[in-house]
């Protein structure tokens, strides 16, 4: 019995975005709410409320365009995959299909600078994504619960890629 295929969600993107925050898939959680990050120990709404001073405990819509407001924008690498759960190494890596990166980048030409969530989001988007033109790239910390460092941790490194 195959996996079930899953669909991502739109990017949340603000005209003048100049940071790209990639994960790599929604979670079931996220999908689930559809919204992206919304497992309650996934750090990411924390790390960016701290990062850009908003309060990560808002409702979503407030959080999303607090980070518009940011000029944050938010996606995943991968369009649809299958997989079953949240964990990255449990995606088939045959049914990766990524989002369109050209697109986006050329309706969004401010963005400099794409910031991964963790590795399987930067391996999957240097396998899958060609790409015109170079911004710069980064890859933090993932905010997953799966991955057990630090809060603290999480956040300098987050802070010295995204503000430093």
């Amino acid at each position: 019995m195959a996996s079930p295929t899953l669909q991502g969600f739109p990017p949340i993107i603000a005209s003048g975005a100049q940071i790209l925050i990639l994960g790599n898939m929604p979670g079931v959680a996220s999908l689930r709410a559809q919204q992206y990050y919304a497992h309650p120990r996934n750090a990411f709404w924390h790390v960016t409320g701290e990062l850009f001073r908003f309060d990560p405990t808002a409702p979503y819509d407030d959080r999303v365009t607090a980070l518009g407001a940011a000029g944050v924008a938010v996606w995943d690498v991968l369009q649809s995959c299958r997989r079953v759960g949240s964990l990255d190494s449990a995606v088939e890596r045959e049914s990766m299909v990524a989002n369109n990166f050209d697109a986006l980048f050329t309706a969004h030409p401010t963005i400099a600078h794409v910031c991964f969530n963790g590795a399987a989001a930067e391996k999957n988007y240097r396998k899958l994504v060609a790409v015109d033109r170079e911004p710069r790239y980064s890859r933090l910390p993932s905010t997953s619960p799966a991955h057990t460092l630090r809060f603290q941790d999480k956040l300098a490194a987050w802070r010295a890629a995204v503000t430093g």
